[in-house]
């Protein structure tokens, strides 16, 4: 767990326990391929390392942004990423390089890319509900892990779910800490950070953040992965934070279709304004939606999002990052580690959308926009 004496008044770590070594990077390991991602800070490669011949992701981070030094938001990242390595759905730190001008993290390389890719497919490679309640379940093993650990993500969004293979269709890995933040039950912490679609309203009033906030962005992306449309977004940005303060959001048959009704009422466990009232990760884990009953005829409205595919059979299990965000109350929008670099575009509902990241308002600004 990590050690609250350690943390700073935003929430912030600094305290770590990995080796940072000083040789080349280029001494031990091989780069390869063409970037998997790049952001206004950060960029990432993968690697290959000369002893063993395994395969890592290499994220090169620049200390120094915008005239200040982050040296300490990335030891922040490599303390969450350590509290977190017992946890198979968080990706695993290797090591840590730093340069006169960079902190390189070696990370466990998910071959399998974002689930982004298939949130936006067509009905033949996009989830089915049971792929859906599969992954879910992975995706809040690991955050109700990180909350045991005063964890909070606060950039939980498709692109920072990857899987450790496409097809078959593997396990998750949640990526991106750079965001993160420990919770304690005496530091109150209050930020304006996060991606516009999937932010909770607490964060745009500028209320304390605490591990419900979290579970407001699940409910959003179990919204996207079931459905392939993003739940919030507006016309433009002023749209999309009123739509987030007011909870307005579409639960129609037209949405849902082929959808079960568990699956909707999971949904409205998460979207919830007020944090108190908000299922928490654990609770989520015992929802009937993400505990079948034995017999599959039990759960007559159980269905894929396509007919086309109620026959197939589920697909098998395999066996198995974004710039830091500067020292202010901006929405920063973080590029992922990203394993695939190609965007799409969400295909129906309201509005087509892409998961492009415009730049942020301050707070006095959101304050404005939004009509509570």
């Amino acid at each position: 767990m990590l050690d609250s004496a350690n943390m700073s008044k935003n929430g912030m770590m600094t305290k770590i326990h990995t080796r940072i070594r000083t040789e080349p990077f280029t001494a031990n390991y091989d780069l390869v391929g063409k970037e998997l991602g790049r952001g206004k800070f950060a960029v990432v490669k993968k690697c290959i390392e000369k002893a063993t011949g395994n395969q890592y992701a290499a994220k090169f981070l620049r200390k120094r942004r915008k005239g200040g030094d982050c040296r300490k938001d990335i030891l922040n990242e490599i303390a969450v990423l350590e509290s977190a390595k017992a946890n198979p759905y968080v990706v695993a730190l290797h090591e840590v390089y730093e340069t006169t001008t960079e902190i390189i993290l070696i990370l466990e390389c998910a071959a399998g890319g974002e689930i982004f890719n298939q949130c936006v497919a067509d009905n033949d490679e996009a989830f089915t509900e049971k792929d859906v309640i599969r992954l879910a379940r992975q995706i809040l093993s690991g955050v109700a892990f990180l909350h045991r650990n005063n964890v909070v993500h606060l950039d939980l969004k498709p692109q920072n779910i990857l899987l450790t293979s496409a097809t078959p269709l593997g396990d998750i890995r949640i990526v991106d800490f750079g965001l993160s933040r420990c919770m304690d039950n005496i530091t109150e912490v209050r930020e304006i950070l996060g991606t516009p679609e999937y932010v909770a309203p607490e964060i745009l009033s500028y209320e304390p953040i605490s591990t419900a906030t979290d579970m407001w962005s699940i409910g959003v992306l179990t919204y996207v992965m079931l459905t392939g449309e993003s739940p919030f977004l507006g016309d433009d940005k002023q749209e999309t934070f009123l739509n987030i303060s007011q909870v307005s959001i579409d639960y129609s048959q037209d949405i849902f279709e082929g959808i079960s009704s568990l699956a909707v009422d999971f949904i409205k466990s998460l979207l919830v304004k007020n944090p108190r009232k908000r299922a928490t990760a654990e609770e989520c884990l015992n929802h009937p939606w993400l505990n079948p009953l034995p017999h599959p005829h039990s759960h007559p409205h159980l269905q894929t999002r396509s007919a086309s595919s109620l026959d197939e059979p589920e697909t098998s299990q395999s066996e198995s990052e974004p710039e830091s965000p500067a020292p202010s109350p901006e929405l920063n929008l973080i590029d992922s580690y990203l394993m695939c670099p190609g965007q799409g575009e969400l295909k129906t509902g309201r509005d087509t959308f892409s998961f492009s990241e415009p730049s942020f308002p301050t707070r006095p600004e959101i304050q404005q926009e939004l009509i509570c």
